[in-house]
């Protein structure tokens, strides 16, 4: 049985040339992005070890809210605690680190880097064990800066160039005095590091005389946990909390990993529809090769084969097949794997050096799969064939399917679906995301497994549709309606190949423009301000930034976001937001359900959500205590609908700036309402008032409505890329089917020509039969991905009150196109290769 299952492997090797690609692509992008994922980890885990090899124990702040004298503080590390730390037994050396946000401008005046990984810190003393200088000296006075050789390198800085920055307000132009080495994982990631001197550092991240950690470095031959030991004695227990070098390297790789994980898990769940696409194209291939060699494996059993032996040897054909392509797939994945990490590179992202991994897992993982899904795809065509009597077999009347199995298919199938549209109507309807995700998903699974089973009975009535559109094409388009339904059966796995990959693009198509549609209606509806000016990376702002722009001409209202926690009633932290009572009712728009929108004095209004939370209404009073220790009773002077740009509760910054216990209040944003509305002019005006700084965003409705849509644009590409994975195995299923079916009907095609059809009738009969077969895949795809993204709007309106379904009908359409183009473009060759078929050849065949 081996021989005879090499024996046709060999012999029909044009044939199983599709199903081979298509178990190999499936296989190429399971290997590849493991190969990816597990290189891009390996190289960032590297580096972050590296960046702690001058830490043996670290000492960072406890916050202070646990003790219940104030809220939401730190401890500090005072100058008194660093010089303890350093004579402790066993410390050879202690540092106090400084750090905070600093943005970089590039020659052109850009903000250079990723807006979260722009790091700034302190250069300890002349030489810093952490940055090793490459250039220049290390920088002194608040008009020298280092920077790190990576960012050097993209701005084309050297020392001595003047670097234009902004810490968190005002644009600092220091001069470059040295250029560093560093390991740190987010500089490597494609982050910016900027180091003044320690004094400088703590004035400008606000940490005068205090440090935000203290890196203790180990005497030779005192371990990382002596040393911890030692320190517990000199640092209070209740300030500060200590973490060893190696927990911190620890720490800082399952990060990684977790964020990695990720990745991997999208990846990955992409790969499997690819394959899932790959498994009904491998079904199809050895339904056909199986029907097509019925005679020959009746012979078999004629001669003495059993029928587990001729299972065994269609299935042992299949492994060998599964081989191959899974061989060939690792090749092809560790080269996705390498193209991936270049494409990363070319898109901006920076990747830390290190050898491309493949690991055994990766490759056990690509055998196993490529050889195992080919299998479970081929042994139900090889069983059911082992199961055809020998003589039932030479005589074809085994041809036609039961009405007894017809039956219990289309039970199945409505079954199925039944139970699919059920959970996903569940799902739909749940409180909340976590608690829909899991019915609906298992919903969408069950439904897609159903309409595949269905397939077969819908595809008559729907093909049937459109006969009148094939009569326009004379003998060919009748002849290719006749086909299309002649074998319900292949024609349904071809379609459901397609149907797959057009579900998933035309779902996440409506989920993604009804999202933005909502954020659009979010950010016209909640704000009359202009602008929104905030930091790059969402940290704070500087106090002084709502003062400049208040200052600026044809600015009429101005109002900071400023967040800190209060205690409610002795118990309760809760998160506060400080606004201009005076104007913030010019700047937004917001529903008010009770009581007015008054934010003066002692009163507060809050959010619908934590009126109910705390049973307030329209006239409650609570005593609040703030960060300072002082108390106040505060008034509920209404309740309003709450949204994702403002939310909580809004008092007036008169109030609470007083007690508020840090030198300099923080502000999230400032709101800012011009008299001539926003224009490209008055966007000038207020970035040249705040010195055209790197770091801040000056942004209008429609600039914030941009943002949201570029990152979902740039999301919803990603998807269609991996998603056309799935697509490109699709096509070639159909290649595959229409090649064989032109094959199993050989003698049929050389009557047709032998009684005058010509070659372009051919043709034309072939591709009419792929164009109806894409288009019916097509139009099912269409309308479960319309289901399933309107299942999904309905969990996530839940949640966002501005949520409402919209249909991208050009989407659509294009995509009922492209299923068309699909059709097309699978048989050329097919059809091609039937037109050259030699008619009294074609009639002579079996």
């Amino acid at each position: 049985m081996f021989r005879t299952a090499l024996r046709n492997v060999l012999a029909h090797k044009a044939r199983l040339l599709m199903t081979v690609l298509a178990v190999m692509l499936g296989v190429a992008f399971v290997s590849g992005t493991l190969v990816f994922t597990n290189t891009i980890g390996d190289a960032y885990q590297k580096s972050s070890a590296k960046g702690f090899d001058q830490v043996d124990v670290a000492i960072e702040p406890e916050y202070a809210e646990d003790e219940g004298d104030t809220i939401g503080q730190e401890h500090k590390l005072t100058q008194g605690l660093l010089e303890k730390t350093a004579e402790v037994p066993g410390a050879a050396s202690a540092i106090g680190v400084v750090n905070g946000y600093t943005a970089i401008a590039d020659k052109d005046g850009d903000l250079m880097g990723n807006g979260f990984q722009s790091a700034g810190g302190n250069f300890w003393g002349g030489k810093d064990p952490r940055y090793p200088l490459k250039s220049g000296k290390a920088p002194r006075g608040e008009n020298e800066v280092a920077l790190d050789a990576e960012t050097a390198r993209r701005g084309g800085y050297e020392v001595g160039d003047t670097l234009r920055l902004s810490v968190d307000g005002p644009v600092l132009t220091p001069t470059i005095s040295g250029i560093f080495t560093t390991d740190d994982g987010n500089v490597a990631a494609g982050g910016s590091l900027a180091l003044f001197d320690t004094a400088t550092a703590q004035k400008l991240f606000h940490q005068e005389g205090s440090y935000d950690e203290i890196d203790v470095k180990a005497e030779p031959g005192t371990s990382q946990t002596a040393l911890r030991t030692e320190l517990e004695k000199v640092v209070p227990g209740k300030t500060a909390y200590m973490t060893t070098g190696e927990e911190l390297a620890d720490q800082q790789a399952q990060q990684i990993a977790s964020g990695m994980s990720s990745m991997k898990t999208m990846l990955l769940t992409f790969a499997g529809i690819a394959l899932f696409v790959g498994v009904f194209i491998i079904a199809n291939t050895f339904t056909m090769l199986v029907a097509q060699r019925t005679k020959e494996l009746a012979l078999m059993r004629a001669v003495g084969a059993s029928r587990r032996q001729v299972t065994r040897s269609v299935l042992l054909e299949a492994a060998m097949i599964g081989a191959v392509a899974a061989v060939t797939g690792l090749a092809v994945g560790v080269g996705i794997g390498a193209g991936m990490r270049s494409l990363m590179g070319t898109l901006g992202a920076v990747v830390p050096e290190g050898p491309l991994v493949i690991t055994p897992g990766t490759v056990g993982t690509a055998l196993v799969v490529g050889v195992v899904v080919t299998m479970l795809a081929a042994w139900l065509p090889g069983r059911r064939a082992a199961k055809i009597p020998p003589v039932a077999a030479m005589s074809s009347v085994h041809a036609q399917a039961t009405a007894k199995s017809l039956v219990l298919r289309n039970t199945l199938g409505a079954l199925l679906s039944g139970a699919g549209v059920a959970a996903v109507l569940v799902g739909s309807q749940a409180k909340s995301a976590s608690d829909g995700q899991i019915p609906l998903g298992l919903g969408g699974a069950l439904l897609v497994i159903g309409v595949f089973v269905l397939t077969p009975l819908l595809s008559r009535p729907l093909i049937a549709a459109a006969a009148p559109v094939l009569r326009i094409f004379g003998v060919a388009g009748k002849l290719a309606r006749q086909n299309s339904v002649r074998n319900p059966r292949r024609t349904a796995a071809t379609a459901s190949a397609l149907m797959i990959g057009l579900t998933l693009i035309t779902g996440l198509t409506v989920i993604a423009g009804s999202v933005q549609q909502a954020v659009d209606k979010m950010a016209t509806s909640a704000m009359k301000a202009d602008y929104v000016v905030g930091m790059a990376n969402g940290n704070s702002l500087s106090p002084d930034v709502d003062k400049k722009l208040a200052a600026v001409d044809g600015v009429t209202a101005t109002s900071p976001m400023r967040n800190t926690f209060i205690r409610v009633d002795s118990e309760l932290t809760h998160y506060v937001t400080g606004v201009n009572g005076a104007t913030i009712g010019e700047l937004t728009d917001l529903e008010v359900t009770d009581g007015s929108f008054k934010v003066t004095g002692t009163n507060v209004v809050v959010d619908k959500h934590d009126a109910k939370e705390n049973g307030w209404k329209a006239g409650s009073r609570f005593k609040a205590a703030y960060e300072d220790g002082t108390t106040q009773q505060l008034t509920v002077a209404g309740v309003y609908e709450a949204n994702d740009l403002i939310g909580g509760m809004l008092l007036d910054n008169a109030t609470l700036t007083p007690h508020l216990t840090s030198s300099e209040p923080a502000d999230r944003q400032v709101m800012v309402k011009t008299s001539g509305g926003a224009s490209d002019a008055t966007k000038d005006r207020l970035e040249k008032a705040l010195g055209d700084n790197p770091g801040i965003r000056v942004q209008d409705k429609q600039d914030v409505s941009n943002e949201i849509a570029s990152m979902i644009t740039l999301m919803l590409n990603m998807l269609y890329g991996l998603l056309a994975m799935a697509v490109i195995v699709a096509i070639l299923g159909v290649i595959n089917t229409l090649a064989m079916s032109v094959f199993e009907r050989s003698q049929e095609i050389g009557m047709l020509r032998a009684i005058g059809l010509e070659r372009g009738g051919i043709k034309r009969m072939v591709r009419m039969e792929s164009l109806v077969i894409s288009l019916f895949g097509g139009v099912l795809g269409i309308g479960l991905g319309v289901f399933f993204g309107w299942a999904a709007g309905e969990l996530i309106g839940s949640s966002v009150a501005t949520y409402e379904l919209i249909l991208p009908w050009a989407r659509m359409g294009l995509f009922l196109l492209l299923a068309a183009l699909v059709g097309v473009l699978a048989a050329l060759w097919p059809a091609r290769r039937a037109a050259r078929l030699n008619m009294l050849t074609a009639i002579k065949s079996e």
